[in-house]
């Protein structure tokens, strides 16, 4: 890990591209994917479009910082892993504290996405702290 945290410091306004990238990605699968599956996943569309509408937010943000490349790089950073963290916290809330009975399909699917999303969380964190 600490090699990808280097390579991402000597271009790091690319960790923006990856959770641009990645936002995109939430927000197309929140938004558009699972709301036309609703028995196989089972989550209501009363969080999974709140949480598509703030993966939106964060895709334009992160894509902004990637194009803008500030030379001052690390408050974005830091701002994007912090809301990423509360982001994942608020998931973790919404769908495993909320008391919902989501199919297998529906529990993978968060899941999978909060695996990913601690891994990036970890590099932004990583890259925002190392000298």
């Amino acid at each position: 890990m600490a090699f990808i945290i280097t390579s991402f410091l000597t271009t790091p306004h690319k960790i923006f591209l990856l959770d641009g990238l990645g936002a995109m990605l939430s927000a197309t699968c929140l938004g558009i994917l699972l709301p036309r599956f609703p028995d196989t996943f089972g989550v209501p569309l009363g969080i999974l479009f709140p949480l598509a509408g703030v993966a939106c937010v964060f895709a334009v943000y992160s894509l902004a910082c990637y194009f803008l490349a500030p030379v001052r790089w690390r408050p974005y950073l830091a701002g994007i892993a912090l809301a990423n963290t509360l982001y994942g916290l608020l998931t973790l809330w919404l769908v495993f504290g909320a008391d919902l009975d989501l199919p297998l399909w529906g529990s993978a699917y968060f899941v999978l996405e909060l695996i990913v999303l601690a891994g990036l969380i970890f590099l932004e964190w990583g890259v925002v702290f190392k000298k």
